[in-house]
């Protein structure tokens, strides 16, 4: 017999807390940026994926509040239901544009997108490749597929072509471009030449890339002069953009496939039209001079910081504004960001299960919004 529901749950949630992998929220009583309020206090923030400072920027919040008085509140359903308002075809048509592709489709979230898109385009009898540190999203996407999955040890491109030689059926690779977590890169063009002498299919995530990498700010893909090469795109809304949502860019075929068979956006009810018209604003700034400029600064910032940091004796090899400072230990890195919150500095412990075992971090993120004195300030509390 079952014991009741809630002791059961208590007793799981006892076995975290001892193991220093219990979860909370905490209550912000501001707007994302680099300085936030919580409990009445003011903290630096170095906790947000929130890279170009675009969350609360006038101009992005501005293009939200004009559709929320034209638009309303909500969607209403899927648009395959109830229609396709116009910012939705303003931004899809923006994010093509952005990503020199002929066609984009929004969806709900990243992780909608990537489950939606492995989900659609693999299934029994076909094989998924992933790298291990891929984000869950992605992971979540390849066992719900029904394919065959096969994972390579982080950018182990021999075991990688050692899977590509045994693979089955359609054949799919799926790679972050910058990791979540460590934010070092794939190495990108290496994959490509594999998956095309193998004859199969390339799914990048940009992620934590659109925004901020090559000439046009598109990803990494684009300075690498590889976007022709890949097959499907995927990337986000909520991160250097500063919105919500997201999205996968491909040809006019790949877009019409998965609007029809992508059960995440199918089943889904869509975005507010007020976020939409703000993604579409992001991305307006992200392509224009501001876009050019706010990334520059924000690349000082990590340089600056990274640069603070080695100065400490920690190194890393993240060539990203992630940059993970690992512990190891559960318990150490909790009580090491406790000791940053009460010092005014606000940045995460990331424990398992989204790194492994013994390899707990501090997940410091730096953005554009971020001044020197922030970051003199960081290494300070520290260093102390």
């Amino acid at each position: 017999m079952s014991r009741p529901l809630n002791d059961q749950l208590n007793a799981e949630l006892d076995q975290l807390r001892s193991a220093g992998l219990y979860r909370s929220c905490r209550d912000l009583d501001s707007a994302q940026g680099a300085r936030v309020v919580i409990e009445g206090r003011e903290f630096l923030n170095f906790s947000s994926n929130d890279y170009l400072g675009l969350a609360n920027d006038p101009v992005v919040n501005q293009a939200a509040r004009e559709a929320l008085t034209r638009y309303g509140t909500g969607a209403g359903a899927s648009r395959l239901v109830c229609g396709n308002l116009a910012p939705y075809r303003e931004l899809e048509e923006r994010l093509a544009q952005f990503k020199a592709k002929e066609a984009a489709l929004v969806f709900g979230s990243g992780y909608a997108a990537n489950v939606g898109t492995i989900g659609a385009l693999v299934g029994k009898g076909d094989t998924l490749i992933l790298d291990k540190l891929d984000h869950a999203s992605i992971i979540d996407g390849a066992r719900q597929s029904g394919a065959t999955v096969r994972v390579y040890p982080h950018k182990n491109l021999k075991k990688l072509a050692s899977l590509l030689e045994g693979a089955t059926g359609r054949v799919l690779i799926v790679t972050e471009t910058v990791f979540s977590m460590d934010g070092d890169l794939a190495p990108l063009k290496e994959i490509v030449e594999l998956k095309d002498k193998h004859g199969a299919w390339l799914m990048i995530d940009e992620a934590h890339a659109t925004g901020l990498y090559g000439h046009y700010r598109r990803g990494l893909a684009e300075p690498l002069g590889l976007e022709d090469r890949i097959d499907i795109t995927v990337g986000t809304l909520s991160k250097a953009l500063g919105c919500a949502g997201g999205f996968v860019v491909g040809s006019r075929t790949l877009i019409d496939y998965l609007r029809n068979r992508a059960r995440s956006l199918i089943y889904s009810t869509a975005l507010p039209p007020s976020i939409v018209a703000a993604a579409g604003a992001a991305v307006d700034f992200v392509m224009n001079d501001a876009g050019h400029e706010r990334r520059d600064r924000l690349w000082r910032n990590v340089s600056e910081l990274k640069h603070g940091l080695a100065k400490l004796g920690i190194q890393n090899e993240s060539r990203s504004p992630i940059i993970p400072v690992v512990i190891g230990d559960e318990q150490a890195a909790m009580d090491l960001s406790a000791k940053l919150y009460e010092r005014g500095v606000f940045v995460p412990a990331i424990r398992y299960p989204t790194v492994p075992k013994g390899k707990a971090r501090l997940r410091v993120t730096v953005t554009a919004a971020h001044t020197s004195e922030d970051i003199e300030k960081f290494l300070h509390e520290f260093a102390s």
